[in-house]
């Protein structure tokens, strides 16, 4: 038996390497095709809560708190924030001044914005008007058959109960909410029970076309991508960041609260981690090799 061990494994081997990597497929395969491949990585954006290409500007209404965001703010390549009086960053600084490191950002906001719009869409919303109000959507890339997306009333986006769901809209030209709407993130069960996404906004992405307006009372979850402006007529709260490539962001009595930064292995890519490896590793083994070892180990 010991002399003819090694040489009846190898061939035990070869003739099941293939059913072994068959079983390995079959497992990475569908994780592969879980939502965590469309995130989208903003690489130094992440740090942002406000980011602009020409010009932040705040402004406040009347007897109005001013506005509050929980990071940095800056503008690049116009260095301009008007305002800053009227804003309170807990947390947070005006980077307008360093331009290495604004210039970084506004790269990778650059290369995030375009891996955003190169995604491919697993559905399409709206065939007119792209109205989002009233939607509860899963996991996925909706991408709008018209060129602008709006939102009257509460858009639902169920998590599904999964760590890694990511939303990613692809918006040819503009987004408008109306005033008091709403974008609310949670998971729901198969039995109805509903519980809030404990980071709203983390991996919900919001690539737009030109421009963006949040209306009055606009409760908004994601971060808006916007290649031209984003404004905020009055009273918003933001879960997610305002990043405007080339154009300005205006504030109004605006509160963002930028969710926790994902860490490298969460974002930009599929979560094939060490758990899943070794899972689909010990399985693969037992197809391949577990009957046969077992008959020459008797």
């Amino acid at each position: 038996m010991k002399e003819t061990f090694l040489p009846t494994a190898v061939r035990i081997a070869a003739k099941r390497i293939p059913l072994g990597l068959g079983c390995a497929l079959a497992l990475t395969f569908p994780h592969l095709n879980a939502t965590a491949q469309d995130d989208v990585n903003l690489g130094t954006a992440n740090n942002f809560a406000v980011l602009a290409g020409s010009a932040i500007t705040v402004t406040t209404a009347a007897n109005a708190l001013p506005s509050t965001v929980n990071a940095d703010i800056g503008s690049y390549p116009t260095p301009t924030v008007t305002g800053t009086s009227l804003v309170f960053l807990n947390g947070g600084v005006n980077e307008t001044g360093d331009s290495g490191l604004m210039q970084t950002a506004k790269n990778d906001l650059a290369t995030a914005y375009g891996h955003a719009a190169g995604l491919t869409p697993t559905a399409t919303i709206g065939s007119l008007t792209g109205e989002l109000g009233g939607l509860t959507l899963t996991p996925g890339v909706y991408n709008f058959t018209s060129s602008s997306a709006d939102l009257t009333g509460t858009l639902t986006l169920n998590d599904e109960g999964n760590p890694d769901a990511v939303f990613v809209f692809q918006i040819g030209s503009t987004l408008t909410t109306a005033s008091d709407s709403s974008v609310v993130e949670e998971d729901i069960s198969s039995t109805g029970a509903i519980t809030p996404d404990a980071n709203p906004g983390m991996s919900v992405f919001w690539q737009v076309g030109s421009s963006a307006v949040l209306g009055t009372g606009t409760q908004f979850a994601g971060n808006i991508l916007a290649y031209a402006s984003i404004t905020d007529d009055s009273g918003s709260t933001v879960q997610g960041r305002l990043l405007a490539e080339n154009a300005a962001v205006t504030l109004e009595n605006t509160t963002i609260n930028v969710p926790p930064a994902e860490t490298a292995e969460e974002v930009g890519a599929p979560d094939t981690g060490s758990t899943l490896l070794l899972l689909g590793a010990g399985l693969s083994a037992l197809c391949a090799f577990g009957r046969r070892f077992s008959v020459l180990l008797r």
